[in-house]
């Protein structure tokens, strides 16, 4: 309905319905936290059933991500799932999960892009805190995910995992603009932890590298000219 009635306008500005779907969208994140908290307890035979549930609620915040922007409520899935991302990947980087749900990792980095590009590209706007806290928790896991994935395609002819080549571009677009809305000294950071990274070539923030540079001697130079006039150097230019 949400997708194809043409008088859904009608239903999402209602302020009812908006109030249901806010409890709604806070109820279904904090049921996957507690789904996948739940998969580092289960026996063997338990693994294929909490597979389909744990499989199922992803589903369920993919559906969100879509409906969520018609509304003009996606913040609210943004906000909860920072609150979240920390517990998230502390379960799924947990030694149990080392080499099984790939899929479900995959799942996970494509609802995380949804947040990334929400955020990045202004449609959600959050704190400068949140941005960083967002980006600090998920670049280093997709940063080493990819190469992993890519391996474990090459070695297995029948692995059907993996970070497509619009997820991964869709991904590189919004770390660079999101790195490009912090505050300069977290730019800085993670720049530098992304120059030291044995793997630089993804993402690639070569792009927002060069500008925070540019922007860092712009800034630079004001200020020297603020403090001392015009250098003689910035005259003859």
């Amino acid at each position: 309905m949400l997708g194809e009635d043409e008088d859904i306008s009608l239903i999402i500005s209602d302020d009812e319905v908006k109030s249901v779907v806010r409890m709604g969208v806070h109820n279904v994140i904090h049921s996957f936290e507690t789904d996948l908290s739940s998969l580092l307890l289960n026996l063997t035979h338990e693994v294929e059933a909490a597979d389909n549930t744990i499989m199922r609620r992803v589903s369920d915040l993919e559906w969100m991500c879509n409906v969520l922007p018609k509304m003009d409520l996606m913040k609210i899935f943004v906000s909860n799932w920072i609150a979240i991302s920390s517990k998230i990947l502390v379960i799924i980087e947990d030694e149990k999960f080392e080499h099984v749900r790939w899929g479900l990792k995959v799942k996970l980095i494509e609802v995380t892009c949804k947040v990334f590009e929400a955020v990045s590209y202004g449609s959600v706007i959050v704190p400068a805190p949140s941005r960083v806290q967002l980006l600090k928790t998920w670049f280093p896991y997709i940063r080493k995910m990819k190469p992993l994935l890519d391996s474990k395609a090459s070695e297995e002819t029948n692995f059907a995992y993996k970070m497509d080549e619009d997820l991964c571009q869709a991904i590189e677009g919004a770390i660079v603009s999101l790195v490009l809305t912090l505050p300069s000294n977290d730019q800085a950071g993670i720049l530098a932890d992304w120059i030291g990274s044995r793997e630089v070539g993804y993402p690639d923030l070569s792009e927002a590298f060069e500008v925070w540079s540019y922007r860092s001697k712009s800034a630079k130079r004001r200020l020297v000219e603020g403090l001392h006039g015009p250098s003689d150097e910035a005259i003859s230019s």
